[in-house]
């Protein structure tokens, strides 16, 4: 297990046990109107925004956030998916709502909350499956830190030690503290440990106004993801790989109408085409390949009934199949079908890396039609079309089993008469 320095990579690159912490909540989303509608271990298995008691609006954020989450995306990029869901789903008196201000206090505390509890929650699973010997508790170094918070910096003991129960990070709204796991004493010091360290004498006297002990806020007195942390390590220990699957994991267990639902609200999101269009953009540009793959979410039930199998026509199983684009694949679509003067010639225009933006939306709004074997692999091939401004978008998919995905083969786009 890799040690940060602080919690600067918790919206950075997502590793297994954190984003199956997060992904085992997603099929239990529980409509709230206040932010202790649930508290403590509750959180561990279930996802709320407070506020959302819309099951259309809590499916939206739930996506948006998980896609923050493993896929490691900055705040930005979450603020315009949450404008976008807030007006698609009319949602008004939210907290923070009327003021640019509360917006972006609001945006913050959505992400970064689900963003630390489930960093910190696959920290924990870790820890536990790594057994080491000592914990060590190490401040955030936030710019205002909260004295208790301080106090405890440095400590290290046994895991089994009762400070961690609730005392384990995060322990209150925009804390990142954060535990790291020694095999030694003398590696605990290496890592920040102080072996004169004591807890102070009031670490377990209890606030009457928060009904924890001193320092730790209301609904915060538990360690988050230790209730799941065996569930947790179970599930990653079957990816244990840094490339894209890691952005589809896991959701293959949860319902198939959960995963629909969840799919097509990854689809609706802003930053999915963006993504889409800067992929597409390093490689019309002829930058270094930026990751190995791109996903586009899941294949829906009623899309993946059309997948009839494999090139010997056996049944496979379709179940987690998700949309990608590869760098290889695009850049035949730029090679086949860039150039406007060519493709003008076949009452076609040039595909541009715009285009590759409403991919998304092509795949919501289409069905997969069988229509033959690709030339090289043999492998099934699929056809999605829809018409968007008086123009024919033609997408064409190759089923590959072996990595469960839907690859993009082609993609061009047609002049429709009349328009």
């Amino acid at each position: 297990m890799s040690h940060p320095s602080s919690l600067s990579g918790v919206f950075r690159r997502p590793f297994p046990e954190q984003v199956a912490f997060f992904r085992q909540k997603l099929g239990n989303r529980v409509p709230t109107r206040r932010w202790d509608d649930l508290v403590a271990q509750a959180h561990d298995t279930a996802f709320m925004v407070a506020g959302a008691a819309e099951a259309d609006l809590l499916t939206d954020l739930a996506a948006a956030v998980d896609k923050a989450i493993a896929e490691g995306m900055g705040i930005e990029a979450f603020r315009k998916d949450f404008r976008s869901i807030v007006t698609r789903n009319g949602w008004t008196g939210w907290t923070g709502e009327g003021s640019v201000g509360g917006e972006a206090w609001r945006v913050k505390t959505i992400l970064r909350t689900n963003a630390y509890t489930s960093y910190s929650a696959g920290r924990y699973a870790q820890l536990i499956d790594g057994n080491f010997p000592f914990w060590v508790y190490r401040h955030g170094g936030s710019l205002e830190p909260r004295p208790d918070h301080l106090s405890w910096d440095s400590f290290y003991a046994p895991p089994s030690h009762p400070f961690w129960v609730k005392h384990y990070p995060p322990s209150d709204w925009g804390c990142s503290c954060y535990a790291l796991g020694a095999r030694s004493a003398r590696a605990a010091v290496r890592l920040g440990g102080d072996p004169n360290k004591r807890l102070p004498a009031n670490w377990q006297m209890i606030n009457p106004k928060t009904g924890q002990p001193n320092g730790i806020g209301k609904g915060w007195g538990y360690a988050p993801g230790a209730s799941v942390a065996s569930a947790v390590n179970a599930a990653a220990a079957k990816i244990g790989s840094w490339d894209y699957r890691v952005a589809k994991a896991f959701m293959e267990s949860l319902p198939v109408a959960d995963q629909d639902a969840l799919s097509s609200a990854y689809r609706s999101l802003p930053s999915t085409a963006d993504d889409a269009r800067r992929f597409a953009r390093r490689i019309w540009e002829d930058m270094p390949d930026p990751q190995p793959g791109r996903t586009l979410g899941l294949v829906r039930s009623d899309q993946a009934a059309a997948i009839v199998g494999d090139r010997k026509g056996i049944e496979i199983d379709v179940s987690g199949f998700d949309y990608t684009l590869s760098p290889s694949d695009v850049r035949y679509v730029r090679n086949k079908h860039g150039d406007d003067v060519q493709q003008r010639s076949q009452r076609q225009r040039g595909v541009t890396p715009e285009d590759f933006a409403k991919l998304p939306q092509i795949i919501e709004a289409s069905k997969l039609v069988f229509v033959g074997v690709s030339d090289i692999g043999k492998l099934p091939v699929y056809e999605m079309t829809l018409i968007i401004d008086g123009e024919e978008y033609v997408t064409r998919w190759e089923s590959r089993s072996r990595r469960r995905t839907l690859a993009l083969l082609t993609f061009f786009i047609r002049r429709v008469k009349g328009a």
